[in-house]
């Protein structure tokens, strides 16, 4: 946090002697108590209790300071969950919760503020700016692989452009979730803010509760039942989506850098990542020196063995587990890895090459510690494939030839674009983060996180003079009356820059 935290009062908004309590049971949908929860929330959201300034700072600081004051916590869930390091719990998940909240704290007076537009002829002394409004009281669902991030960084947006939520973590990553619900009524406004816990299952008849707004991250399947679902009540969505992100390594490039960052953006979190390379088009040229390379980065980074390391995590479930390793045995050679103990869910940082378009691997979301690699001639050849495929979350390419990057930036398509590096730009709070077409709508971070809660309402603050212009409209209508319209309309574009007469 490169900026001092304002600091409020937290308790002034909670009365933490009636918060939920640890031992209380989870929250069912098929009980009274969640359409309760959305009638609270509306309650406060109807009495303004959202609405200042100093309410939204709060509670962003207490968010920022309920991972503060239990990071041993996170770390301990998330160790359980996912058999995350502490490193990458603190790195990918607590540090950049943080960053967003410091980043939102520092500007939103700024994001509140009305914003002037330009006027015309007939507006010349009124006013015309666009208001942010919340939308009211939206429904935050996160993915179980980032399962800390992907909650409390809309939750952020949220809370910054003065809505009250109700968060869903996801059931699989169940101790995050279960801290989640533990921790967020004593830190968080209790009739503003709540968590419930259901599977992805349940969705369909939360929504059917009406909410003002649905983000979700995860997979495809689920992102097109959540949209199916929100589509029924006419509930705008913000989609995070999965899939099949492309990675372009040229010939022209630094190998051993270009190994490193791909194997730690791949095998991090165990490949559990929205974000993650999700395939390799490699120029043949450099095929095998970079698989070299890569099989070296991985002894360095997790040693001959990394089901013995403390840097190596382990995947969510049986689930993911059997269709990651049907995946790696159905697709291509394996060329590193490939070592699997279902006990454990442990599967090897794993490395195929010899793999084609029309294998298993490239058809589905892996999820999981498995890189295919393709090749490719040149790159003419890695645009043409990329174009045929969905359009990805993240496109990534690496190589020293400017030209060549330049190219892969805009002749693809894809909701976000990184060079010579990858997962980076998915964690600035200054850059928008989201998908297009396959790969989801809508987008956060930042000040995009404002904006994807907010309503922008056009304000027009009229006068009652210039009524000699305005009389022009009025019947009857007479042709020289419209020609003094077009007339002015056409004068003030080429003098003032104003685009119309009304």
């Amino acid at each position: 946090m490169s900026e001092r935290i304002r600091t409020y009062s937290v308790c002034q908004w909670n009365d933490r002697s009636t918060c939920r309590r640890p031992e209380e049971p989870c929250l069912n949908t098929h009980t009274p108590e969640c359409v309760d929860l959305l009638r609270r929330a509306r309650l406060a959201f109807g009495a303004g209790r959202t609405l200042t300034e100093s309410f939204r700072l709060a509670q962003m600081e207490a968010v920022v300071l309920m991972l503060e004051e239990h990071e041993c916590e996170w770390v301990e869930a998330l160790g359980k969950d996912l058999h995350k390091p502490r490193f990458e719990t603190v790195l990918c998940e607590v540090t950049p919760v943080k960053n967003e909240a410091v980043h939102a704290m520092n500007n939103l007076k700024k994001w509140m503020q009305p914003q002037p537009v330009e006027r015309n002829l007939s507006t010349t002394l009124d006013e015309c700016r666009v208001v942010h409004e919340p939308v009211g009281v939206v429904f935050i669902r996160g993915s179980w692989c980032s399962p800390v991030q992907m909650c409390l960084v809309p939750l952020l947006g949220a809370i910054a452009a003065g809505n009250c939520a109700i968060l869903s973590p996801s059931e699989w990553a169940a101790h995050t979730a279960e801290l989640l619900h533990r921790l967020v009524p004593f830190y968080l406004d209790n009739e503003c803010f709540h968590v419930i816990l259901e599977g992805v299952n349940d969705l369909p008849e939360v929504f059917e509760l009406k909410f003002d707004h649905i983000f979700f991250a995860g997979s495809r399947e689920d992102g097109g039942k959540v949209a199916e679902s929100a589509a029924h009540t006419l509930t705008p969505v913000t989609l995070i989506i999965g899939g099949k992100n492309p990675c372009y390594v040229d010939r022209e490039c630094d190998i051993g850098t270009t190994a490193q960052r791909l194997v730690w953006a791949r095998f991090h979190n165990a490949g559990q990542s929205l974000v993650a390379p999700g395939y390799v088009l490699c120029h043949a040229q450099v095929k095998a020196r970079l698989v070299q390379a890569m099989k070296s980065c991985l002894i360095h980074f997790y040693g001959s063995d990394p089901r013995e390391s403390k840097s190596f995590g382990r995947l969510i479930n049986l689930e993911v587990f059997n269709r990651v390793k049907d995946l790696l045995w159905r697709s291509g050679k394996v060329a590193v890895g490939g070592q699997v103990v279902e006990a454990e869910k442990y599967i090897a940082p794993t490395i195929l090459t010899e793999v084609t378009e029309s294998d298993l691997i490239m058809h589905q979301e892996v999820f999981g510690p498995v890189l295919p690699i393709l090749t490719v001639n040149d790159v003419d050849e890695a645009i043409t494939f990329i174009n045929k495929q969905e359009k990805a979350l993240c496109v990534y390419a690496y190589s020293t030839n400017t030209k060549i990057i330049s190219r892969l930036m805009s002749e693809t398509s894809s909701g976000s674009f990184c060079s010579n590096d990858s997962i980076l730009q998915s964690l600035m709070v200054t850059l928008p983060f989201g998908g297009v077409g396959a790969s989801g709508m809508g987008s956060f971070h930042g000040r995009y996180s404002f904006d994807a809660f907010s309503h922008r309402k056009s304000c027009l603050l009229r006068s009652a003079r210039l009524e000699c212009v305005t009389y022009l409209r009025y019947p009857p209508y007479e042709d020289h009356n419209l020609s003094l319209i077009a007339w002015a309309s056409t004068h003030s574009q080429r003098s003032r820059g104003w685009c119309q007469i009304m």
